[in-house]
């Protein structure tokens, strides 16, 4: 599950970088994600630590990436909305 999900975030962050918009992203659902991998992460660390620990980490990386690219449309929409 990992795996097939995480396989996903590489294509909704580089949609995301490319088209410069927010169009069928939540925020809200992206810090829930990111907030879910980072109790895994440090689940892992406390009581089984192991090679899916790093599924985790790299997944939650990715969240915050596409996160990161969700601010910086917002604010490049911001500054064509105010140019109009």
């Amino acid at each position: 599950m990992l795996v097939c999900f995480g396989a996903a975030w590489p294509f909704s962050i580089r949609k995301s970088y490319v088209s410069r918009r927010n169009e069928g992203k939540s925020l809200t659902f992206l810090v829930v994600v990111f907030i879910g991998y980072t109790a895994g992460v440090v689940h892992k660390i406390l009581h089984n630590f192991d090679a899916v620990t790093f599924l985790y980490a790299l997944n939650g990386i990715m969240v915050f990436t596409d996160m990161m690219i969700y601010i910086r449309n917002k604010r490049l929409a911001g500054k064509s909305d105010a140019k109009k």
